[in-house]
């Protein structure tokens, strides 16, 4: 595995292909008030691309182009909230998207935990250990190399994973639905990002 830093965005002669896992790490969990400080891109290949930014900068045009790509699928677990921080930062409508979490609460509705560690273990049987560093500063102007490491597991397992929860969701007739979840997160993300609550689609609000 090795783990590339570039800086405010991609280099112009990568081509990650035509499907990519991709993760964010942030400042916090409200994307209105904490900034995006990082963008981890892999291909599938057991390399990391990681993309920090300094806060200030936010052109990022390659960036932007492979996220906004519609013939580039982007894994994601729990893409909610890093599709609402991709289109506050970037601007970008990120699509189409596969999010590993949604999926397996779709799939495995006999499992109690859909976390990545989880997933790692049951669908990869790899005993998978995270570091410390979720709750690490992000925006620090130089990351370790605890955090690069953290970050780049982030997107190393999403290829199998997806390929592992695809098994599932067609053996269990449960593709077609997991696919027009998976349609409606950016527009999910969206609302976030306007305040609706969600059980907007309720009978009976409970929302402001």
């Amino acid at each position: 595995m090795t783990v590339y830093l570039h800086h405010n965005d991609l280099p112009a002669d990568l081509n990650l292909g035509k499907i990519i896992a991709v993760d964010g790490e942030m400042m916090g969990l409200s994307p209105h008030r904490d900034r995006l400080c990082l963008l981890q891109f892999s291909a599938g290949d057991g390399d990391a691309h990681l993309v920090k930014f300094d806060g200030k900068d936010y052109s990022a045009p390659r960036v932007k182009a492979v996220l906004g790509d519609a013939n580039i699928l982007k894994i994601f677990h729990f893409a909610r909230t890093d599709l609402a921080y991709i289109r506050h930062w970037l601007g970008v409508r990120c699509t189409p998207v596969f999010c590993t979490k949604m999926a397996s609460r779709f799939a495995r509705t006999f499992a109690p935990r859909h976390g990545m560690k989880d997933l790692i273990k049951e669908l990869l049987h790899i005993d998978f250990t995270k570091g410390q560093q979720q709750t690490s500063d992000w925006g620090s102007e130089t990351l370790s190399d605890e955090q690069l490491s953290y970050a780049a597991d982030d997107v190393l397992y999403l290829h199998a994973l997806r390929e592992e929860l695809i098994k599932l969701l067609q053996r269990e007739n449960r593709m077609e639905l997991a696919q027009a979840a998976f349609d409606y997160l950016p527009f999910r993300a969206e609302m976030d990002l306007g305040g609706w609550p969600d059980d907007v689609l309720a009978y009976q609000s409970t929302g402001k």
